[in-house]
């Protein structure tokens, strides 16, 4: 078409050139004027009238390995996954932006969404990490917003934004840097999710002076109660599901960046989520017992409050190999708030060496119920190039993070298999290496090794994600086994296949002491039994290595 358009202004203008008149030239002027504005008109429609379409295909391989507290390992040296955004964008006028992405996120020949049990997940009754887990080769909506741009808020020269919709919530700053992603909204050190809400920015640099000062107000909803249509016969269509006593999740924070001019950057943000519900022991396995694989495990928990202040450079120097280096601290502070006689973090458990002199009777571990907890976790990373003065030959990340035993943030869609490696209760390390292979192809190796201090790092609210020391778990269960084969020598075990003469003939072993009584005996034997159930399910260490091909164009 418009190489037909401008065949007919080139005859036109040859025949202007040959006209007699200047009737004749006018007229045909004016033809050519209103080919010209119908080759705009096409023009505008192949610019500006349809979505833009991005492509961004991940093919990885993962080799992840998990080492047990009871010293097993558990590992898969051949998984390969691939993941699929198809990216969009619309702007209607200057002023008026929709952006998208759908997403498809599997495992080479697996299906994961028809495994038994789906409802357990994350991705299914909570949708926080629908596209950021392994599914199937469906495509689902991973964002959908629109996104308005205003010159003027309250009369000052505040330019503004307003948005609304699932909002860009992972991936955010500094999470961003290991995978070789621009920042999102959030900071990464304490929200990474999927999430639906509405945000709202300031730019104040213009009034104040200060380079990229900014405030965002951010609101939004983590889950919605309400029954689904035909989803049971005992409710009303989306009304609240006021049976299982939950209420919808919320959430409310803010993100202050009181400078930023592009080398140094500085970000704090605070948030508040609002009616948290968990996995409470007894409702859990009541509602298991009756065969509800839905809410119904779920009881209602509490508030939690989250903070971090993140600093990066970059850029060291202006010029020289600094001026591409980025180096980047985060400091971040989580806090339970429970309801009255719901616990958020757990509960203590029996001490496996009580009985012993100095050891108390229950471990210091897991909150009390009603108990209020905070938790801290640090960051550091550096991310360097490799270069010969003149050619790039890719980037070097490096980046470690601790978090305290109470430690709980909201990552659970961290982009790696192992789980969470910001969420960690101990250590994390991480180096990759990305080269930029062509405009469109990309590689990446990447290494992750997590030491957990502490059990529950990627664990949810309520009786689960107690803090129970992974050395406390091992020690325990090294004491199960020895005083299990002390029992067994001395003959005091008449059936090693029957629970509870295990348990009596321990007992049994450990009142040859004089001073150990039988009431002290028992609550050790119950201490080291849970300790070794424990031990052969719970991870002490995790290593996911992986390598990825990526195209995006």
């Amino acid at each position: 078409m418009k190489k037909m358009i401008t065949m007919s202004l080139v005859a036109a203008a040859t025949t202007a050139a040959f006209a007699s008149t200047s009737g004749d030239i006018a007229d045909l002027q004016a033809q050519i004027d209103k080919l010209k504005v119908k080759q705009g008109k096409i023009n505008a429609q192949s610019a500006n009238d349809n979505i833009k379409w991005g492509v961004d295909f991940r093919t990885a391989y993962d080799n992840l390995n998990y080492d047990l507290a009871d010293g097993s390992s558990r590992s898969n040296d051949s998984l390969l996954s691939m993941r699929l955004w198809l990216n969009m964008a619309y702007a209607a006028d200057e002023h008026n932006i929709f952006k998208g992405q759908l997403s498809m996120n599997k495992a080479f020949g697996a299906d994961f969404s028809q495994m038994e049990n789906r409802t357990f997940s994350m991705g299914g009754m909570f949708d926080w990490t629908g596209n950021e887990a392994l599914t199937d080769n469906t495509l689902k909506v991973r964002q959908a917003f629109w996104l308005y741009l205003g010159d003027e808020a309250f009369g000052a020269d505040i330019p503004w934004t307003f948005s609304i919709g699932r909002r860009p919530s992972t991936n955010g700053f500094l999470a961003n840097l290991s995978q070789d992603d621009a920042a999102q909204s959030p900071l990464g050190h304490v929200i990474n999710v999927e999430f639906d809400g509405l945000s709202s920015k300031l730019d104040l640099s213009n009034v104040t002076g200060v380079p990229g000062m900014s405030f965002k107000v951010c609101l939004g909803y983590g889950s919605t109660n309400a029954a689904p249509l035909f989803g049971r016969l005992d409710a009303t269509a989306y009304a609240d599901d006021v049976q299982d006593g939950l209420d919808d999740i919320k959430l409310g924070g803010f993100i202050f960046e009181p400078y930023n001019d592009g080398q140094y950057i500085v970000k704090a943000t605070w948030y508040r989520a609002y009616d948290l519900p968990g996995f409470d022991s007894e409702n859990f396995l009541a509602a298991f017992a009756a065969g509800d694989m839905g809410a119904g495990q779920f009881s209602q928990n509490g508030n939690m409050d989250g903070a971090a202040l993140s600093v990066l450079i970059d850029g060291v120097t202006e010029d020289g190999y600094f001026a591409d280096v980025k180096l980047f601290g985060s400091f971040a502070w989580s806090k339970t708030n429970p309801d009255d006689g719901a616990q958020m973090l757990g509960v203590s458990v029996p001490n496996a060496a009580y009985g012993m002199p100095g050891q108390p009777e229950y471990l210091s571990m897991g909150a009390d119920v009603g108990e209020s907890q905070s938790g801290t976790s640090y960051w550091f990373g550096a991310y360097l190039p490799i270069t010969d003065g003149e050619n790039n030959f890719g980037t070097v990340g490096l980046e470690y993070n601790h978090g305290s035993e109470y430690w709980r943030p909201f990552t659970y869609a961290e982009d790696t298999m192992i789980g969470s490696k910001i969420a960690a209760r101990g250590d994390a390390w991480e180096a990759n290496y990305t080269y930029q292979i062509n405009d469109a192809l990309s590689f990446q190796a990447r290494y992750v090794s997590i030491d957990y201090d502490y059990t529950g790092s990627n664990s949810f609210f309520g009786s689960d994600g107690t803090p129970v020391a992974i050395d406390d778990i091992q020690a325990g269960a090294a004491g199960f086994d020895q005083t299990f084969e002390a029992a067994t020598k001395a003959g005091m075990i008449s059936d090693p296949t029957d629970p509870n003469a295990v348990f009596m003939g321990m007992v049994g072993a450990l009142m040859q002491d004089p001073n150990v009584d039988q009431a002290t005996a028992i609550n050790q034997v119950q201490g080291m039994s849970m300790m070794k159930g424990f031990s052969n399910t719970v991870v002490d260490k995790a290593q996911d290595f992986r390598m990825y091909l990526r195209y995006r164009f």
